[in-house]
């Protein structure tokens, strides 16, 4: 069935504001080794143009970390009817490229709950720094979601909810999810493919070096230095 969509919301300075301001208060302590970012998109019908957008941009996330010691992704997605993917951990750009360009988007609700129990299992194995969501929607229950956001708040595994369009349910979730695990969320648009850029290399950058990198890096980057003033907000 096909749902009408909002038209999608312009993210204003005020969004990014928020946004950033909670990356940088969220707890880190200065790290050093390769970063692990679990990169999670909705690959639902209405997703392509995001998705083909996002592989333009995921080279930047490695070149941005590796005077941190470098960087090691993990891309899971759901599409369609109960389906949900992993890919191995890729340590270079042109292989996560290359399983990103194998992704055809296709209709279906989404499987958030899934995203948060593979991260709650995969930190389990060996530690991530972040989990971020690209995203438009929620059809799941809230409580839920809530519950998963708060176990990962515990186990020190922040969530980046970047949220396009501005559905008022998925308003609400992501704003609870990110608070609940000591993240962040925030608005991008996608006519505006340096800012989605600066928010994921921004995100890179923290799993790679911690809260001391991003803030060397906001320094460069009117929309980091703002991710980086509000991040960890959610944990007071």
């Amino acid at each position: 069935m096909t749902h009408s969509k909002p038209p999608a919301k312009q993210s204003n300075s005020g969004d990014i504001d928020r946004f950033l301001a909670d990356v940088k208060q969220t707890p880190s302590l200065y790290r050093t080794g390769r970063g692990r970012l679990l990169f999670a998109m909705d690959a639902t019908a209405s997703r392509q143009p995001t998705w083909d957008r996002a592989c333009q941009l995921q080279g930047d996330m490695f070149s941005q970390t590796r005077g941190l010691g470098g960087l090691d992704v993990q891309l899971c997605f759901y599409r369609g009817y109960d389906e949900f993917r992993i890919s191995p951990w890729h340590d270079n750009a042109d292989r996560l490229l290359k399983a990103m360009l194998t992704v055809s988007c296709l209709g279906g609700h989404t499987q958030i709950r899934r995203v948060l129990n593979h991260a709650i299992a995969e930190h389990q194995r060996q530690a991530i720094h972040a989990l971020v969501l690209v995203g438009d929607c929620i059809e799941e229950p809230i409580d839920d979601l809530c519950q998963l956001a708060g176990e990962l708040g515990l186990l020190g595994v922040p969530v980046f909810l970047f949220q396009e369009g501005n559905d008022i349910n998925a308003l609400r979730g992501f704003k609870q999810i990110a608070r609940l695990s000591h993240g962040a969320h925030c608005h991008f648009d996608i006519n505006s493919p340096h800012q989605l850029g600066e928010l994921l290399n921004a995100v890179a950058v923290y799993a790679s070096g911690g809260s001391p990198a991003l803030e060397k890096m906001a320094s460069q980057s009117e929309a980091v230095k703002r991710l980086s003033h509000q991040l960890g907000k959610s944990s007071l």
